[in-house]
């Protein structure tokens, strides 16, 4: 397994051999891109969550002013970026800027299938309240 560095990841959407949509240059690092997070979260409207169920969501938009996320409560939310990686196992994780200030981003699965057309669910939770 290698990863690309940042002129790969350049050269690759050049080519047509990932997709990032919209693809802004200054989002590229020295070995990844830094994708955004959506205007859209989705938390569960009940306490306890069963497995075996579907679990029903409640909708909530990122206002403008930002939006203050609390400890205990699960977050779902998703990139602002579409992607396809029809040539590559993307792999995604938070970013360590914002490990810092308590929040847990994309927990689990962080890899994901040679192939994938989408926009990534984030898992996200806080150790103390953040805005």
């Amino acid at each position: 397994m290698s990863i690309l560095t940042g002129s790969a990841i350049i050269q690759e959407v050049i080519d047509k051999r990932i997709v990032i949509e919209p693809f802004i240059t200054e989002q590229v690092n020295p070995n990844s891109y830094n994708l955004r997070l959506g205007k859209r979260l989705l938390i569960y409207n009940n306490q306890v969550l069963d497995m075996r169920k579907d679990n029903p969501v409640q909708e909530i938009i990122i206002p403008e002013e930002g939006l203050y996320l609390n400890p205990g409560v699960l977050y779902l939310g998703e990139t602002e970026e579409y992607t396809e990686t029809p040539h590559h196992v993307p792999h995604i994780e938070g970013r360590s800027s914002v490990g810092r200030l308590g929040m847990q981003v994309h927990v689990t699965a962080g890899f994901g299938d040679v192939g994938f057309c989408g926009k990534w669910t984030l898992e996200i939770t806080v150790v103390h309240p953040l805005k």
